[in-house]
């Protein structure tokens, strides 16, 4: 189980294991306080692997009390705790430059995180320097979710 006092940067890189939805809650609302504000996070891994999950957490140790959804069809959600959270799910963009159309550095306001989910369909569009999460499934109720910073 994921300990709050054990979440290092260098832990996350090895990978955190979690058995279930409220220990990947709880798990990234711990990792909110490692993720530096003003920086993006890019979510990887396959439908159903807790990606939402993931930034529910993420957005309660963010100060962030809102119902937490995946903007599948919005495509983009902005959320505001002690940081603005903007939630963006580009598996439906057909094209990278579809993402300019989001204007989301029009919109956001330092401090700020971003987290994209599918990012390889906007890969051209992510500055260097964010930080990357793959998560997957290792067993049944069981996900895996390594950090690699860019």
């Amino acid at each position: 189980m994921f300990m709050k006092e054990d979440g290092t940067i260098s832990q996350w890189e090895a990978g955190v294991v979690t058995h279930s939805a409220k220990e990947t809650e709880a798990m990234a609302a711990a990792f909110a306080e490692l993720l530096p504000p003003d920086h993006i996070l890019t979510l990887e891994g396959d439908l159903g692997v807790g990606k939402t999950t993931f930034v529910r957490g993420l957005a309660r140790g963010l100060g962030i009390h809102d119902e937490i959804t995946s903007p599948s069809f919005a495509l983009l959600h902005v959320y505001q705790g002690k940081r603005q959270l903007l939630h963006i799910d580009a598996y439906r963009l057909k094209q990278s430059s579809q993402f300019d159309d989001l204007m989301v550095w029009d919109i956001v306001q330092s401090p700020w995180n971003m987290v994209v989910e599918w990012p390889e369909k906007i890969a051209d569009r992510l500055p260097a320097g964010h930080w990357k999460i793959k998560a997957a499934i290792i067993a049944e109720g069981s996900h895996r979710f390594t950090l690699t910073r860019l």
